[in-house]
C-alpha cells in the first residue's frame, strides 16, 4: 500500500486569517465568513495548418474573488459612495492566510492586488433573521504568493 496523506494536514478553514488594505489602512476583515478567489487563464484555440486538431494557447488571464460576511461595517461602502460622488473607485488588496498549527505544512499567503467591487448592498434588514450577512466579490489585476505551505508527508 502507498503514502496517503495524514489527515492533520487537511487545512481548518475557520482558522484563516484576512485582511484588506486600502489607501494605506490595513484593516482585520474578520466580518469575512467565506472567501475564494481564482484566476482563470484565458485559453484560445490556435488553428494549425496540416493537423486535425486544434492547438491551445494562454493568453491573458482574470482573477475573480468572492465571499459572505456579517453586514456590520461600512468600508466597502464607502468605496462605492466615493466612487458615486467622485467616479473614483479605489482599488484595494485582499490579503488571505491559511494556517492550522496542527497541520505539518506550515502557512500560505495570498495577496490579491488591485481589487475592485462589482457590487455591495448598501442598507439591508430581515426581521426574520438571526444576523445579518452579505455577498461580495469582485476582481484582481494579479496576486502574490509571499508564503506558501509545504510538501504533505509523502508527496515528494
Amino acid at each position: 500500500m502507498g503514502q496517503t496523506m495524514l489527515a492533520t494536514d487537511s487545512i481548518y478553514g475557520a482558522l484563516a486569517e484576512c485582511f484588506v488594505i486600502i489607501d494605506g489602512n490595513r484593516y482585520n476583515f474578520m466580518q469575512l465568513t467565506n472567501f475564494e478567489s481564482k484566476y482563470e487563464p484565458n485559453i484560445v484555440e490556435v488553428s494549425i495548418l496540416g493537423q486535425v486538431n486544434k492547438g491551445h494557447k494562454p493568453a491573458g488571464g482574470k482573477g475573480t474573488w468572492s465571499g459572505t460576511m456579517h453586514y456590520n461595517q461600512s468600508i466597502m461602502r464607502k468605496i462605492m459612495l466615493d466612487y458615486q460622488n467622485k467616479g473614483v473607485m479605489t482599488p484595494f488588496d485582499i490579503m488571505v492566510t491559511n494556517e492550522d498549527k496542527g497541520s505539518t505544512i506550515g502557512r500560505q499567503t495570498i495577496i490579491h492586488k488591485k481589487c475592485l467591487l462589482d457590487s455591495i448592498i448598501l442598507a439591508k434588514f430581515d426581521a426574520g433573521e438571526e444576523v445579518l450577512e452579505e455577498d461580495v466579490s469582485g476582481t484582481f489585476e494579479s496576486f502574490e504568493m509571499p508564503e506558501q505551505f509545504t510538501l504533505p508527508v509523502g508527496m515528494e
